[in-house]
């Protein structure tokens, strides 16, 4: 029986754990071959070895994503190993200062800034013409609720997440015409350490796990995938689109 994703290649970024992680095992079980991207060599090493369990492939590629250069240099070595990229998963980011805005030093800002929003900016950059090759290019960037409900004292975090919907969506636009579909994926509440280093005193076993959360982003890398510029919201199950405000 073909698979889903049977012979296309995947990029995921924050693939060592969480729903980078689970991501990246769901769509290696689907078929894809993972470029699993992550700071922590260590972390990559296990999912290797969950996805060879599976009877799945990866490359590993031990990279931080603030290295504009190494994010360009992967560009180019997909280019000349696979001619192109199928689909795009950017979910790497970091949650930063959990503090009022005026009390946050200038660097913990760019710092947050610069992974979830400048790191996804130059993914763009370089792996468009990838997925431009590819019959079905298909990119999902994990964003947060934060973004629209301006949280309190997540202001780094929460603008970042803004700022990343807007790219995609305004990517999306640009792209509507070809072949490559560009959508966002809110996870909401998700058995993370993320989630648990924001609510220390949540209890997890009330929260989906990041498992569950990975088979609704699946769909969103398939060929079939038609929609472009829109919202998968996964507490609602419900795909949105974006309006002005009222």
């Amino acid at each position: 029986m073909t698979k889903l994703l049977a012979d296309r290649i995947a990029l995921v970024t924050g693939a060592s754990r969480g729903i980078g992680f689970a991501t990246a095992r769901a769509l290696a079980r689907a078929g894809a071959h993972i470029v699993a991207v992550a700071r922590t060599q260590g972390g990559l090493e296990e999912l290797d070895d969950e996805i060879r369990k599976d009877g799945g492939s990866a490359t590993l590629v031990p990279l931080n994503l603030t290295d504009s250069d190494g994010i360009a240099r992967l560009g180019a070595g997909l280019h000349e190993r696979y001619g192109k990229l199928d689909i795009l998963v950017g979910n790497a980011g970091v949650l930063g200062p959990s503090s009022p805005v005026g009390h946050i030093e200038l660097k913990a800002f760019t710092d947050v800034m610069a992974v979830n929003v400048s790191a996804n900016f130059q993914l763009i950059r370089c792996m468009e013409p990838l997925l431009k090759q590819s019959d079905a290019g298909r990119a999902v960037f994990i964003t947060s609720g934060a973004a629209n409900k301006a949280t309190a004292y997540v202001s780094p975090y929460a603008a970042s997440k803004a700022a990343l919907e807007t790219l995609a969506r305004a990517w999306a636009q640009e792209t509507a015409n070809t072949k490559l579909r560009v959508n966002l994926f809110n996870p909401g509440p998700v058995r993370t350490r993320m989630r648990a280093t924001l609510m220390p005193g949540e209890d997890p076993a009330t929260l989906d796990t990041a498992e569950q959360v990975a088979e609704f982003i699946v769909p969103m890398c398939a060929p079939s995938w038609t929609e472009t510029g829109k919202f998968y919201d996964y507490k609602t199950r419900s795909l949105m689109s974006f309006r002005a405000p009222a």
